[in-house]
C-alpha cells in the first residue's frame, strides 16, 4: 500500500498544496490570496485559523480525508540554524515558530498547521531544509565586526531541491560534485554547495544582490547615518527593505514581465535598474566561484525570474566561463518536501532531532 503525503508550503500571498502517494503526485493547488485579505492580519501568526481552514476546506473539496494520511511535511520556517536534511516537528519547533524567535513569515505557519493536524489525527509531521539551514564552514561566519557575524539565511529548500536535479542531470549524486547554486525570486540567494552542503550563501533578508523586492547588500556607514539622521519607524523601515526595496524602490513595481515591457518600450531607467541587478547577480556567483576555489562542476538557475530569457543571456555572458549552467525556472519544493518525508518514511534517510541538532550548532557557533 502506498504510503500518502499531505504537502504545506504556506507563502506571504499564497498556500500551496500538494498530495503525493510515495513519488506519485496525486493532486497540487496553489491558492492566490489577495493583499485585502492579508491585511486583515496585524501579525502573521493571527493567520494561523485561516490558512488551517482554507487547508481543511481544499481537502475536502477534493476528497481528501486527513486521516487517510501517512505523513504531514511542512516547508521549514525561520529555525535556529541547523544543518540540512529531514526534521520532525516538535513542541520546541512549535515554541520557536510560534513565538517568530528568528523572525515572522508566513512560512513559519507550515510546521505550525502540520503539528496540529497530526496531534488531532495520529500522523507523522516533517520539516526539511528550514529557511535557517547553516552548513558554513567557520571562516564564512566572520563579518569584520564580532558583534555581528554572518548568518545563513536562504532559500535552502529549493537549493537543496535543485542541487539534487542538476547533480543527477549529468549523472552524478549531490554530495559528490560542488555546484552553484542561484535562486531568483522575490529575494536572491546565491549559494556555494561543496559536495551538496551551503558552505556560504548571501543572506537572501540581508545581503548580496538586491532583488524584485529586497534592497541587498547597502553601505553599511551611510545606513547608519540614513538611520540616525531620518529616524524611521523600525517596523516600516523593515518592511521597506525586505518588501519595498530593490526593483520595487527603484521602479515602483516588482514584476519582471512589467520591467522587460518598459525595457522594450525604451525606458533606459528601467534597463538600467534590471541590469545593476542582473550585475549584482553575477558578482555574487563569481565571489562563490572563489569559495569553491574554482572547482565548480555546474551553476544551476531556479526561480520565477528564471523565466526570463533577457535575465538568463545576460547572466550567461558575464559567468559561463565558470562553468556550465542548467536552467530550471520555478521551484521544486513541494516535490522535494514530499521525497524527503518518504525516504525517511522508508528508513533511507534519518529524521533529525531539532532540539538537539539547534544545540550542536549553537555550540559550535559559540567557539568563534
Amino acid at each position: 500500500m502506498g504510503k500518502k503525503i499531505l504537502v504545506i508550503n504556506p507563502g506571504s500571498t499564497s498556500t500551496k498544496l500538494a498530495v503525493f502517494e510515495n513519488e506519485k503526485e496525486l493532486w497540487n493547488e496553489n491558492i492566490s490570496h489577495p493583499s485585502k485579505e492579508i491585511e486583515k492580519f496585524s501579525k502573521i501568526i493571527d493567520q494561523l485559523e485561516w490558512r488551517e481552514k482554507i487547508v481543511k476546506d481544499q481537502l475536502k473539496q477534493n476528497n481528501f480525508a486527513l486521516d487517510d494520511f501517512t505523513a504531514i511535511v511542512a516547508r521549514g520556517g525561520m529555525l535556529d540554524p541547523i544543518p540540512g536534511g529531514t526534521y520532525k516537528i516538535d513542541k520546541k519547533m512549535i515554541k520557536d515558530l510560534e513565538n517568530a524567535k528568528n523572525g515572522s513569515h508566513a512560512s513559519n505557519l507550515a510546521a505550525i498547521i502540520a503539528y496540529d493536524f497530526a496531534e488531532k489525527y495520529n500522523l507523522k509531521a516533517y520539516t526539511l531544509d528550514p529557511v535557517g539551514v547553516d552548513e558554513f564552514e567557520d571562516v564564512a561566519r566572520l563579518s569584520g565586526l564580532p558583534e555581528i557575524p554572518r548568518k545563513c539565511q536562504s532559500h535552502a529548500l529549493n537549493l537543496k531541491a535543485i542541487a539534487r536535479l542538476s547533480a543527477d542531470s549529468i549523472g552524478e549524486e549531490m554530495e559528490e560534485i560542488n555546484q552553484i547554486g542561484v535562486h531568483l525570486g522575490g529575494g536572491i540567494s546565491i549559494a556555494a554547495l561543496k559536495n551538496g552542503r551551503i558552505v556560504d550563501v548571501n543572506n537572501a533578508n540581508q545581503g548580496g544582490p538586491y532583488s524584485p523586492e529586497r534592497v541587498g547588500t547597502l553601505p553599511s556607514l551611510d545606513l547608519v547615518e540614513y538611520i540616525f539622521e531620518n529616524n524611521p519607524d523600525e517596523n516600516e523601515f523593515k518592511k521597506r527593505m525586505l518588501g519595498k526595496g530593490g526593483l520595487a524602490a527603484y521602479l515602483d513595481t516588482n514584476d519582471g514581465r512589467e520591467i522587460e515591457k518598459r525595457i522594450k518600450n525604451g525606458d533606459q531607467k528601467a534597463k538600467l535598474v534590471y541590469d545593476g541587478m542582473i550585475y549584482q547577480i553575477a558578482k555574487e556567483i563569481g565571489s562563490m566561484s572563489a569559495v569553491l576555489k574554482g572547482d565548480v562542476d555546474l551553476i544551476f538557475i531556479t526561480g520565477g525570474l528564471a523565466n526570463s530569457d533577457y535575465i538568463i543571456e545576460k547572466l550567461k555572458k558575464k559567468i559561463s566561463f565558470i562553468a556550465d549552467l542548467k536552467i530550471y525556472p520555478g521551484a521544486e519544493e513541494l516535490n522535494h518536501l514530499a521525497k524527503g518525508a518518504l525516504r525517511v518514511l522508508e528508513g533511507n534517510e534519518e529524521v533529525l532531532d531539532y532540539n538537539i541538532e539547534r544545540n550542536k550548532m549553537k555550540e559550535k557557533i559559540n567557539v568563534l
